[in-house]
C-alpha cells in the first residue's frame, strides 16, 4: 500500500514531501541571454512591487539570473519597466 511519492518513510509511516526542482525557463527554451525587450518574460521574474524575484522563487539558474537582473535594470532605464509599482489604495 505504498501510494505516495517522496523519500524514506519516517516515524508514523508518513513520507516526507520533496518538492520537484524548478527548471530554468531560459535553459528549457534554449535562450542564451535574457533580452530587455522581452517584457512578457521579464515581468514573470519581477514582483508586483517591481522587485526582481530571487532564484529560489523563479527557478532560474545562476547564469540566467545574473543576465535577468541586468536585463530588468536595462528595461527600467529604457522606461519599459517601472522602477517601483504604482501605490495601491489601502
Amino acid at each position: 500500500m505504498d501510494g505516495g511519492e517522496g523519500g524514506a518513510p519516517q516515524a508514523g509511516g508518513r513520507r516526507r514531501y520533496t518538492p520537484r526542482r524548478k527548471v530554468c525557463m531560459f535553459c528549457a527554451d534554449k535562450i542564451r541571454t535574457p533580452d530587455y525587450k522581452d517584457l512578457k518574460r521579464l515581468q514573470r521574474h519581477v514582483s508586483e512591487r517591481g522587485k526582481i524575484l530571487p532564484r529560489r522563487r523563479t527557478g532560474a539558474c545562476a547564469r540566467h539570473q545574473r543576465g535577468l537582473a541586468t536585463a530588468v535594470k536595462r528595461a527600467r532605464h529604457m522606461a519599459l519597466l517601472p522602477f517601483v509599482a504604482a501605490p495601491g489604495r489601502g
